[in-house]
């Protein structure tokens, strides 16, 4: 199995007008759920049956399903506090219709445990994963190529102090490592090199630990400072490499496997599961869980050696899930139309699944 390997070699911080390219801001707007309407449809909300919102984030999501029944209860996660906090806070207008959690989808078992949620309870299941507006939208995160701040992208903001940061990886692993790295978590053709820049940097001119500083020397790898997106609309050559670095932080595709093995396990019999997914990899694990190509409760797209195990599973969980199966609700994929694209460009890759578990 393949790990991280760290290196206890600190680079000394040298100044360099190495790199050349800038990236423009981006005007900042508020958080729009995507395919809102379409999800809540999907999870087809009657009276008094209890839901997750596995991401709350803004809250977009759970809003929708809150009024759409006077009844209904809601428990929202995720990781980041300050979304944790606005769940607090939203919680306070739907007296006690709202339980808001603070944790990853590996936490949900005890988390639910608490509050005495059983297995085969749930009406429906809400994801919709990635990062939220929020999170891109804050400099300091350094989720964001547009925005300089610290090369930081841990989704909770450090409650895990034992979690690397984006900057850390950057600067103790090796570059073969890196190059894998960017190569299968950011699906990035030009892995190599990129990684090769970032260990010559780091080693003779600086430790590469903004934002700024990460866009701009692989913009200098490249031949042109940006690409073309799905729509034909120009996005910075670092975007890939940021996804990857994101995702490898925040250990997500284990977190999303995971998180689907528990959506089976704590819905009801015909409970209804949702899925909005932003890229490929994300997207093949919900496809592979929900079309039964899992094996011993693992769909991950990518090679297990180049997989975190942080999370294990007991083998009579595992085998508990055997029997049960999903059923797709719609014939093909779902996407967002011109319409909200065009209202919300960041759902411009978003893709919707939904289904039924079942016997």
């Amino acid at each position: 199995m393949w790990r991280l390997r760290i290196s206890s070699k600190l680079i000394k911080n040298i100044k360099c007008n190495y790199c050349t390219v800038r990236t423009e801001a981006m005007p900042t707007q508020p958080h729009i759920p995507v395919l809102c309407e379409t999800a809540i449809n999907y999870l087809n909300p009657t009276s008094q049956q209890t839901f997750i919102d596995m991401t709350f984030g803004a809250g977009g999501h759970t809003k929708q399903l809150l009024e759409s029944c006077q009844d209904i209860k809601v428990y929202a996660l995720d990781r980041d506090p300050i979304a944790y906090k606005l769940a607090i806070e939203m919680s306070e207008a739907y007296s006690g219709r709202l339980i808001p959690l603070l944790g990853k989808f590996s936490d949900l078992p005890y988390l639910l445990h608490e509050h005495n949620v059983k297995y085969d309870s749930i009406d429906g299941i809400l994801f919709d994963f990635g990062c939220s507006s929020m999170q891109f939208d804050e400099a300091e995160r350094g989720f964001s190529i547009s925005k300089n701040g610290p090369l930081d992208m841990r989704m909770d903001r450090g409650l895990n102090k034992d979690q690397l940061t984006a900057a850390d990886v950057l600067a103790r692993a090796e570059e073969t490592d890196l190059a894998r790295i960017i190569r299968i978590y950011g699906e990035e053709k030009a892995a190599k090199k990129i990684a090769r820049a970032i260990v010559e940097t780091r080693a003779a001119f600086y430790k590469i630990e903004t934002t700024k500083q990460l866009a701009d020397l692989v913009a200098s790898c490249m031949c042109d400072p940006y690409r073309l997106d799905k729509l034909q609309r120009p996005t910075h050559v670092a975007t890939k490499t940021f996804q990857a670095l994101r995702i490898f932080v925040n250990n997500e595709l284990n977190e999303i496997n995971y998180g689907m093995i528990l959506a089976n396990k704590f819905l009801r019999q015909n409970g209804r599961l949702v899925a909005i997914t932003f890229h490929s990899l994300e997207d093949t694990i919900v496809k592979r869980h929900i079309n039964g190509n899992v094996v011993e409760g693992l769909a991950n797209p990518v090679p297990l050696k180049y997989c975190s195990h942080d999370v294990t599973h007991e083998q009579e969980f595992v085998d508990s899930l055997f029997g049960t199966a999903w059923k797709q609700l719609h014939k093909h994929v779902i996407v967002p139309d011109e319409a909200e694209v065009a209202r919300n460009s960041r759902s411009r890759s978003a893709k919707l699944r939904a289904a039924i578990k079942v016997n």
